[in-house]
């Protein structure tokens, strides 16, 4: 479970290892994927290799289990306090709702979607990390859920959101249900991260199997 402390460069080092920019200290994600990411270690070299990778001025997020002891030269620019869940329970039957898979060829109504929502970070090529469910009302997507860090044996659900006016139906629920099936069918572990402050989102996901593991500090960083 170590791996999960650190589930940026767990993800980027085994499953994703084509997304990965960087070298065997330092690794990110495509700008245009995920703003995500992580050093091998919080060796001063591991830092010099991840400044080498952004440049000057760049920030990029760090999710980790410890806040880092930043090398000189860095600054924290903004820390999110989130919950890193990990699911344990048995699967349940998603509600009866109709379910589409989505890809890059419905990005902007997904980016429509997540400018209206906010659940996260959620960019054009975002949905290359795995898949991507949504349910659609008289034509128009309405919630959607899936997949994004993907460490050796796990997958992370994100990008939970449905639109305000179609609140209260189930959907988020039967979204990662589905995903969950899916997930598991695979033989890994699904789990994923809530800000501490969504309450009523934690509450959501215990009922479906998920329980706290730790507290993950998403820290916001940039080479001065």
């Amino acid at each position: 479970m170590i791996l999960l402390d650190n589930p940026v460069w767990s993800a980027l080092s085994t499953t994703h290892a084509s997304f990965a920019e960087g070298d065997e200290l330092a690794k990110r994600y495509p700008v245009d994927v995920a703003p995500f990411a992580a050093t091998r270690d919080q060796s001063t070299e591991s830092y010099d290799s991840l400044a080498r990778l952004l440049g000057p001025g760049v920030t990029t997020a760090l999710p980790l289990a410890a806040m880092p002891d930043l090398p000189a030269g860095w600054t924290t620019v903004r820390k999110v306090d989130s919950v890193q869940m990990i699911w344990n329970g048995s699967v349940r039957p998603p509600m009866k709702h109709t379910l589409e898979d989505l890809d890059i060829s419905q990005v902007d109504e997904m980016l429509a979607l997540v400018e209206v929502t906010k659940p996260g970070p959620f960019f054009r090529r975002t949905p290359e990390l795995g898949s991507y469910l949504g349910i659609r009302e008289k034509g128009q997507l309405v919630a959607m859920a899936g997949e994004r860090l993907r460490p050796l044996g796990h997958t992370e659900i994100s990008a939970v959101c449905t639109h305000p006016e179609y609140r209260g139906r189930g959907y988020a629920s039967s979204l990662v249900s589905t995903l969950i099936q899916k997930i598991t069918k695979r033989g890994e572990i699904p789990f994923l991260h809530v800000r501490t402050e969504n309450v009523g989102a934690i509450r959501v996901y215990e009922k479906l199997g998920f329980k706290t593991r730790r507290m993950i500090n998403i820290i916001i960083v940039k080479r001065d």
